[in-house]
């Protein structure tokens, strides 16, 4: 479905939500419309391993993967200097923030598709975001062309990631 420009609804390692192949323009559009967001408000994508950074940004800051190897719960990193996405998953600089998850379903969901996914909150834009499945708006999951049917009883609460700045220098901002 990913690898043929579909859109999913799948429990990430932080809370549900919408994902498509990050390469894939026309995927990434279809999220944004689905989403009712404005596509200047960029989108992050998820990897299945910190060593495929480099096919994505231009200079991974070594204080990337050191930050990655202290978090305590899932983090994602905006970086400068992205490539080979969809472009209107990019934000100011070339920026695009990506999270490395170590929860096995969304490692092994990420290794499978080979590329970069994206992963947003299972929500329309300016709604909460779900904290369960039974919490996603029937217009979300009826727009997806397929829901994962891991964890949909699962009511323990996830919460969303901490996210951090990176410069290329190595400063870093804390935004959540």
């Amino acid at each position: 479905m990913l690898r043929n420009g579909g859109l999913i609804l799948y429990p990430t390692d932080t809370i549900w939500g919408i994902g498509c192949d990050a390469t894939c323009a026309e995927a990434v559009k279809r999220v944004y419309e689905l989403k009712r967001r404005d596509d200047s408000k960029a989108l992050i994508v998820l990897l299945d391993s910190a060593d495929r950074l480099d096919h994505y940004v231009v200079d991974v800051p070594y204080m990337a993967r050191e930050l990655m190897d202290v978090a305590v719960k899932p983090l994602t990193i905006i970086y400068e200097g992205a490539f080979n996405v969809a472009q209107s998953l990019l934000g100011e600089n070339d920026s695009l923030g990506i999270r490395v998850p170590q929860e096995p379903f969304t490692h092994k969901l990420c290794q499978l598709l080979g590329r970069p996914l994206v992963s947003t909150s299972a929500n329309v834009s300016g709604a909460p975001s779900p904290a369960t499945f039974s919490e996603i708006d029937e217009s979300i999951k009826k727009g997806v062309d397929y829901v994962v049917e891991y964890r949909q009883d699962d009511t323990s609460c996830h919460e969303a990631s901490n996210i951090i700045k990176l410069s290329s220098d190595g400063t870093f901002k804390i935004l959540r």
